[in-house]
């Protein structure tokens, strides 16, 4: 049986009895465990993926903290997590049409479209009986994976970077300019202040931005992925520089520098979480009919905001969950052409995707977290890794 990682409600009732429900001091990788899954036997249109590379995600940083819910246990007692990977089909259903042995294949998230082709769940989260790639081997719908740009320019790590954070920025991106245009008309105003908040996301998002002409801003704390950023023609600014909007006072001495840079305006459209400490920050330097727009739970599932002022302002806000299955596919037509991600500097060892998935809590790495779960490489690949 191949190797796969799980979160059970057991090991988060022991880590969180612990440290006596104090979720700071809580250690993720005290409760993703490595465990021998039995695969499902593989049906007329399944295909059975070997694992290469996987992404590190915030979402299954959630399944282990139970924060926002304990999905483990909504779940019967234990996920197999992990949304994001890239792997090599071994073996395929009588029925599968669009990929054979030997091709390199990404996966996306989409557990159950809704009738308009959106996610109602989410595939190795609460997708019931959903079994995600964390593991060594997986078998899966043929409807979840696409073929690998291997030809983009982009080495493998890279890759692996953007099969869930690419769709959600290309989804958040269009949708945020569709809504701004509903407001206000190209003919009006062409080129947009955009300004995005943290992380691999919001990279993405600024990434298009910057591409279709707009002037694209980065907040973030990290000053590699400022540097990696601002080598694309994207401005950085340090989140640290305002004590990442602790205070009051912090977020109006980051709206005030935020002012003066963008000539009194402010951000026309604001890629952020819509809670935590960035929230009021964007919403204070959002323009007059300016959009803010959001994808994930981080930190919290409520968020607060004075509605009476967001009018005046024509401030719109936009929740988005993810891409439907054909944006996750075109979106991977921008691999390396719009998409360049920022990859943090040390590849992990399948055995340390815990430790990966801890640091990735702890806000430490340099730029994305990549998994390398096979040791041995098929020769497609072997080219694109550094």
């Amino acid at each position: 049986m191949p190797r796969s990682y799980s979160i059970s409600s057991d090991a988060i009732a022991a880590e969180t009895k612990r440290v006596d429900g104090d979720l700071s001091k809580f250690d993720v990788s005290r409760v993703i465990a490595l465990d021998d899954l039995k695969l499902k036997e593989r049906g007329p249109t399944d295909v059975h993926v070997r694992i290469l590379a996987v992404s590190a995600e915030h979402n299954v940083d959630h399944a282990a903290l139970a924060d926002t819910m304990n999905i483990a246990e909504v779940r019967g007692g234990k996920i197999y997590p992990g949304n994001s990977a890239v792997g090599e089909v071994i073996g395929v259903g009588d029925g599968v049409k669009k990929f054979k042995v030997g091709d390199i294949v990404l996966t996306h998230c989409n557990g159950e479209p809704d009738e308009y082709g959106y996610p109602l769940r989410i595939w190795a989260y609460d997708q019931p009986e959903s079994v995600g790639w964390y593991g060594e081997e997986a078998v899966v719908g043929e409807w979840q994976l696409i073929h690998a740009p291997l030809d983009c320019g982009l080495n493998l790590w890279e890759i692996a970077a953007l099969p869930l954070r690419a769709p959600t920025a290309y989804h958040l991106w269009r949708r945020a300019l569709g809504i701004y245009r509903v407001k206000v008309g190209r003919r009006q105003h062409a080129r947009l202040n955009v300004l995005g908040f943290g992380g691999g996301v919001s990279e993405c998002f600024l990434m298009i931005a910057a591409q279709e002409g707009h002037r694209a801003i980065f907040c973030s704390g990290s000053p590699e992925r400022r540097a990696h950023l601002e080598s694309l023609g994207i401005e950085g600014v340090d989140q640290k520089q305002f004590n990442r909007f602790a205070t009051r006072d912090d977020v109006k001495a980051f709206s005030k520098h935020m002012k003066g840079l963008l000539g009194g305006v402010g951000a026309h459209i604001v890629c952020d979480m819509l809670r935590g400490p960035v929230f009021p920050a964007g919403l204070q330097v959002a323009s007059r009919m300016g959009v803010n727009v959001s994808a994930g739970w981080q930190l919290d599932t409520a968020v607060n905001y004075n509605s009476a002022n967001l009018s005046v302002r024509q401030i719109t806000l936009d929740h988005v969950h993810f891409e439907t299955v054909e944006g996750s596919a075109a979106a991977t037509e921008l691999y390396g052409q719009v998409f360049k991600p920022t990859v943090h500097k040390e590849i992990y060892a399948f055995g340390d995707l815990p430790r990966a998935m801890e640091e990735m809590h702890q806000s430490v790495q340099t730029g994305i977290p990549i998994v390398r779960v096979a040791s041995d490489m098929p020769a497609a690949v072997q080219g694109l890794i550094p």
